[in-house]
């Protein structure tokens, strides 16, 4: 099978398991109205508008933005919260009722497509900020987790980075995700400058803890052997 084939079964497979995430997992499991979501949420805003302000991408308007595995595009729209441009932003994801959600939300001037992130349709070096958020969890392929690796760095500018949020370790319940560890996250971008920090304390305790403690929730998730996810920040020199 060709490298791409290989993607287009990949592809296929990632369709078909959020068209049946649609029937088999409640609508509200990631709802902001749940104490437990909402604090996941606000530990990421904060870390992540800590490390845009360190690396000095603070000046939003400016940046040209895209977002890989978008979805209706939510990470977009906080982006134009902290200043960037509508006409600065661009999103792809494989799921078109996704793309169509993200139309109808999204602010005009918001360039949204549906297309595989293996086969990126930018040019070389046009973004200054890529984000990644749980997307390669989803990719089981590692020849198609290579190509949308190498197709972010290409349409990164020099001087840019990639922003990341993604689960470092592995599901035993979930057959369909894969946990990206440190060393294949060194593998995929070479030659970026990789910063990675735990973060987000794993689902089950915070399910558990959410509810009945947001005070016991932020003291644990402290605790970074309890944490699940690594949000990264991959600069390109």
């Amino acid at each position: 099978m060709s490298s791409t084939q290989s993607s287009q079964t990949e592809a296929s497979r990632i369709r078909e398991v959020y068209a049946r995430r649609g029937y088999t997992v409640p609508k509200d499991r990631y709802s902001f109205f749940k104490d437990e979501n909402l604090l996941v949420h606000v530990e990421l805003l904060r870390e992540i508008l800590r490390l845009l302000r360190r690396s000095q991408h603070t000046d939003l308007e400016r940046e040209r933005v895209l977002d890989v595995g978008c979805g209706s595009g939510f990470w977009l729209r906080q982006f134009i919260q902290w200043g960037a441009k509508p006409k600065n932003l661009f999103g792809v994801d494989l799921l078109p009722e996704r793309i169509q959600m993200g139309d109808e939300l999204c602010p005009k001037g918001v360039t949204l497509r549906c297309r595989d992130a293996s086969n990126l349709e930018f040019e070389d070096g046009s973004f200054d900020l890529i984000l990644q958020f749980t997307v390669f969890t989803s990719i089981l392929d590692s020849e198609m987790k290579r190509k949308v690796a190498t197709e972010m760095s290409r349409v990164l500018k020099p001087g840019g980075a990639i922003l990341w949020y993604d689960y470092f370790v592995s599901n035993p319940f979930n057959p369909d995700v894969l946990g990206v560890t440190r060393k294949e996250i060194s593998q995929l971008f070479p030659g970026l400058s990789i910063f990675l920090r735990r973060i987000t304390l794993a689902p089950p305790l915070a399910r558990t803890l959410g509810p009945i403690s947001p005070a016991l929730y932020r003291a644990m998730s402290v605790f970074k052997p309890l944490c699940t996810h690594y949000l990264g920040f991959f600069e390109k020199s």
